[in-house]
């Protein structure tokens, strides 16, 4: 993309995939449907997302046609230090805007870091609790072409091969953060009760992690729920596996956002999730789903036990969940309210 009609830049300082790489890949090509000018720059993005170069980045000295500045979007400190040094060392004519999804008091460097923005998002109300600075609430919405309700016979369990009449699956990297132990747990404790229902877990393990998921599989071993509790390892589609399943399970003891709840109430699943990050903003308890405390393992369970006894319910609160999703967390919504902040600081 030719840097002269770029107005926004939206840095991505990370190679692997993570939550906010995931919300650049979808953001970004709706923004560019709204007639936003903005590209990327950085490594771990998909070839089709408009993109800069580093190379390119030296044109940034000269504005857009008609603009006096331009609008460098970070949402991680690595990327606003890059701003700071690009406006305040080598001099070039940035707007500096901070997206914060962080949900814990701030080191002393990162508050430094956003004194210096020239405006800050929040991702949800108890991120933006954290924020010492003014700053305005902007939700991470979701794709709803992307993420939809089944429509094939490829989005039914009997597709899988694996057993049962119903699906509810755990997704994201397998890790003590992310409770993929507390949803194994409840998945020992209930699936004998259940034998019409399969358990599976999709995400990646790192080296780091490796130990933490190799227990977990002895442990399933040791129930003798091999086939009923069933590693996907990282699949190629994550989508078409929210439409599978029934019931979507995300037991984070800590998040920053977290996005997955939003994209299987957005593929008609209904979901029980723990209180991380904006979950409990995202659920409407007893209605579309259903929230516990992060880190409570036993509230897990019985929260998750009355959706497995009655599947009917269950798909019940799956549609609601899709209206839901529908009406409240369109990433249409996210993109125009970003729009008009960008327009704002552009302004100025």
């Amino acid at each position: 993309m030719d840097i002269a009609d770029v107005e926004i830049i939206a840095p991505n300082f990370k190679q692997r995939l993570s939550g906010v790489t995931s919300t650049i890949v979808q953001l970004i090509p709706l923004q560019v449907r709204l007639g936003i000018k903005i590209a990327t720059l950085g490594p771990g993005l998909p070839k089709d997302l408009p993109k800069l170069t580093w190379r390119q980045l030296l044109g940034a000295w000269r504005p857009s046609a008609g603009r006096r500045q331009r609008v460098w979007h970070a949402r991680r400190n690595n990327e606003m230090a890059a701003g700071i040094v690009l406006r305040h060392v080598l001099r070039m004519p940035l707007k500096l805007l901070f997206t914060s999804a962080a949900q814990r008091r701030h080191t002393a460097y990162t508050r430094w870091l956003i004194r210096r923005m020239d405006a800050v998002v929040a991702t949800n109300a108890r991120s933006g609790s954290f924020l010492q600075v003014p700053h305005i609430v902007i939700r991470h919405g979701v794709d709803l072409e992307l993420f939809h309700p089944p429509r094939t016979a490829e989005d039914t369990i009997k597709a899988t091969g694996l057993p049962g009449r119903y699906l509810v699956g755990c997704f994201g990297r397998i890790r003590h953060q992310k409770g993929t132990d507390l949803f194994v747990r409840s998945m020992i404790d209930l699936l004998p009760q259940h034998p019409d229902w399969t358990a599976v877990i999709s995400g990646r393990v790192t080296a780091e992690h490796t130990a933490f998921a190799d227990k977990l599989k002895a442990d399933i071993a040791a129930a003798g729920l091999e086939d009923r509790i069933v590693f996907l390892g990282e699949v190629p589609d994550i989508k078409v596996w929210y439409r599978r399943l029934t019931l979507y399970v995300a037991p984070s003891r800590n998040e920053g956002f977290g996005l997955t709840p939003l994209e299987a109430m957005a593929s008609e699943t209904a979901v029980v999730a723990s209180d991380a990050g904006a979950y409990a903003e995202m659920i409407e308890d007893g209605t579309n789903g259903s929230v516990v405390q992060a880190g409570d393992g036993e509230a897990l369970t019985k929260a998750i036990a009355p959706y497995l006894a009655d599947p009917q319910r269950t798909l019940a609160r799956g549609e609601i969940a899709l209206a839901h999703v529908r009406a409240n967390f369109a990433l249409e919504g996210e993109a125009t309210a970003l729009k008009a902040v960008y327009e704002d600081l552009l302004r100025r």
